[in-house]
């Protein structure tokens, strides 16, 4: 199926680069790619790691990145099925740019507070 999107504008509401730009600022998708960047996980690995996400959370963001083209699912033929997702070389390419944001929100985490009890206390 072709697509005449060109040029790819996301200022425009119409431009499906939106629904891109609404997948990688998905908390639960910057976890996810950023634990995959280290290798391939199972479910269970990446539930235990991610805390805070329930079970149905973490299938429904998988399987977005899996049709986005951005993880990739191989189910092993044993008894229970093993299943481990790993990233695609397309979600190779977002580990930098969402480890920078990662670390930045961990780094700047004490300004955004300070900032939120100033304007908390000013309202």
């Amino acid at each position: 199926m072709e697509t005449n999107v060109f040029p790819p504008n996301v200022y425009a509401a119409t431009c499906p680069t939106r629904q891109v730009l609404s997948l990688i600022g998905d908390k639960w998708t910057a976890l996810i790619i950023g634990l995959l960047d280290d290798g391939p996980k199972r479910f269970s690995e990446l539930q235990r790691e991610i805390h805070g996400i329930s079970q149905k959370m973490l299938a429904q963001t998988l399987r977005r990145l899996e049709r986005d083209g951005v993880i990739s699912r191989t189910i092993y033929p044993e008894v229970p099925p093993h299943v481990e997702y790993e990233l695609t070389p397309l979600g190779e390419t977002l580990g930098a740019p969402l480890a920078a944001i990662r670390d930045w929100a961990e780094r700047h985490i004490g300004e955004i507070a300070a900032a939120r009890t100033v304007y908390d206390e000013r309202n």
